[in-house]
């Protein structure tokens, strides 16, 4: 494919094998390939889809619609989807099809040759294979996924309960048979819905808050209230009636509605949910949290909580199990019942702070709760009603999300989720991957010095970046000569360098620089699709060097014999590297210090 992306951009087999020889002979893009990581077939749909592009516009200009011009079209749309469905970094790539696509169809919109039925036909063909056979081929990939992967798996609890709850086993197991409607007198436990990596639970223990903190500030001495990122006993809450005194379902039963007010009770202790004007452990600027413990002072309880249904417009007035997203918004206070996210100290048990946040601070996620475990009280007595948390009961009630709900939420959680951790041993910035001083030890041997590394052809990734450099400076340079009037390149040569340009500059650019921009954990890999466009475009300014700048037989002949020894250095460092790119063979000492030469050049650089 690199050679026919040179060869239809209009260059001679001579740049087309030679960025053949160039992708062929670099050592990163061989051992991503060799160990079947995804950044080869990223690689393959970005370049197919350009090349299918450069084939259909072609064809445009000597067969439109013909069968020919209709498959490389479809193609370019098919090729797009599946680099965006490998990795979202396909995106990239797609979107900058999508814009040379666009500059060609606002050309042929002013095409005064073409009539309007013509036009129409062309920009309707446009659209569908390049916006709505990705679009719907991307639906098809996941709707595929999701209906091939249906059980529960180990990192579900990174989607929501109601996601959990319509695969098989796992939540669904537990959640199976569950009351629907949360009604006073039922026992639930509330997952906060901004639960990142690990979920977590609204919980409480008989524990207290310690008289002072570490930093001297006071407390309530009240019983802690934290969210517990494992499922336990204590994560149990009543629903209970202000009005009343029972904690049993009623018959039948009263469904708990948007703006009710209600009392939380924690069923293993049987004390209130409440909070007060006092600031919590580790977010001073918030109200304390905890379950009332009357120790006959001035500090009366204030333990009413409205119910805030969010998405009541789509899932009603009726607080549901796993469906409702709710916020519990103290009455005394107005202070909405929010998880921080800090981790509480040893004599927190290091689980996580629960607060009261003012609205004054606006809208989050961490604010939002749903009831994911749920059965209906029948047990006034404490004891009796101890038993009853552990038994579930029966209740057949249907869960299943909508195709597009799961869909819809796959896709933000792949978007929004990042580890914990955001360092790695062989983590790097975009700045390191343009001066190769990053790489990645993939395997080690563990009995001999065979390894194999992520480690690029020094050559080809130095000569890349100045080639890019090179050509962005000539460009300008043409430009505004052009802008003066003075055409150092025949037209039609000048529609071949800013194509080339477009594609294989664009392509580096719109694959690297939007890493700058991002803050997950990066490594060297990133780099190759963006590395692949440099490698296309290294040929290119080497021709054009040899055709437009070269003025005279012999400069040509001097720069075509540099050419061939660049190329043999090239290969050279390939082999040289070779050992690392294969591990097929154990290293000596001494050849593993000379292919350390990086490290030896930093030691003398710092010693002299």
């Amino acid at each position: 494919m690199a050679y026919q992306i040179v060869w239809e951009l209009g260059f001679t087999h001579c740049a087309a094998m030679g960025a053949a020889l160039l992708v062929l002979i670099e050592n990163a893009l061989i051992t991503q390939s060799r160990l079947m990581l995804l950044e080869s077939a990223l690689i393959f749909f970005n370049l197919l889809a350009v090349l299918s592009y450069l084939k259909f516009s072609n064809f445009q200009k000597h067969r439109p619609f013909s069968l020919s011009w209709w498959f490389w079209l479809m193609l370019t749309g098919v090729a797009c989807a599946c680099a965006v469905g490998i990795k979202y970094m396909g995106f990239f790539t797609y979107l900058l099809v999508l814009t040379v696509a666009s500059v060609h169809a606002w050309n042929l919109i002013g095409d005064q040759t073409l009539s309007h039925v013509r036009v129409f036909c062309h920009l309707l063909a446009r659209a569908v294979a390049l916006l709505v056979i990705p679009v719907v081929m991307y639906l098809l990939f996941f709707y595929i996924h999701l209906m091939l992967l249906c059980r529960s798996g180990p990192h579900d609890q990174i989607m929501s309960s109601a996601f959990q709850a319509s695969l098989e086993g796992g939540l669904a197991r537990i959640t199976q048979g569950q009351p629907l409607e949360v009604a006073y007198g039922s026992q639930i436990t509330l997952r906060n819905v901004f639960g990142k990596v690990m979920p977590c639970w609204l919980h409480s223990h008989q524990s207290t808050y310690p008289m002072i903190y570490e930093n001297g500030r006071g407390s309530s001495h009240q019983q802690q209230v934290t969210c517990y990122p494992f499922k336990d006993v204590n994560n149990w809450w009543i629903v209970k009636d202000p009005g009343r005194h029972q904690l049993v379902v009623s018959n039948p039963p009263r469904p708990v509605r948007h703006g009710d007010i209600v009392q939380l009770v924690h069923g293993m202790t049987t004390r209130f949910l409440n909070t007060h004007d006092v600031a919590a452990p580790l977010s001073p600027h918030s109200q304390e949290v905890s379950c009332y413990v009357d120790y006959n002072i001035s500090m009366p309880a204030q333990n009413l909580w409205r119910l805030d249904i969010v998405n009541r417009e789509s899932d009603g007035e009726i607080w549901k199990t796993i469906l409702s997203e709710v916020r519990l918004v103290h009455v005394n206070t107005s202070a909405i019942l929010k998880l921080s996210g800090a981790h509480l100290p040893d004599w927190g048990f290091r689980q996580l702070e629960v607060v009261g946040e003012k609205p004054l601070r606006g809208y989050h996620e961490s604010m939002v709760w749903n009831v994911e475990e749920h059965r209906y009280g029948q047990s006034q007595e404490q004891k009796e009603r101890e038993l009853e948390l552990h038994t579930p009961t029966q209740i057949d009630i249907s869960r299943n999300l909508s195709f597009m709900a799961r869909f819809s939420e796959l896709q933000w959680r792949m978007l929004t989720v990042k580890a914990e951790d955001s360092e790695h041993k062989y983590s790097s910035t975009p700045l390191d991957w343009v001066t190769l001083d990053t790489n990645i030890a993939y395997w080690l041997h563990p009995k001999t010095s065979a390894q194999i590394h992520l480690l690029g052809n020094l050559v080809i990734w130095a000569s890349a970046s100045l080639a890019t450099l090179v050509y962005t400076l000539l460009f300008f340079w043409y430009l505004l000569r052009r802008r003066r009037n003075i055409h150092d390149l025949p037209d039609d040569a000048w529609l071949r360098w800013v194509s080339a340009g477009t594609l294989c500059a664009g392509g580096w650019a719109v694959n690297y620089l939007p890493f700058f921009l991002m803050e997950k954990t990066l490594f060297l890999y990133h780099y190759l699709p963006a590395l692949t466009f440099q490698i296309l475009l290294l040929p290119v300014v080497l021709q054009h060097i040899s055709e437009h700048l070269c003025r005279s037989q012999l400069q040509r002949s001097l720069f075509s014999a540099l050419v061939v020894a660049w190329y043999s250095s090239a290969c050279h460092m390939f082999n040289m590297l070779r050992p690392l790119t294969y591990g097929d063979r154990s290293l000596s000492p001494s050849e593993l210090m000379a292919l350390r030469w990086k490290d030896s050049w930093d030691i003398l650089i710092r010693k002299y």
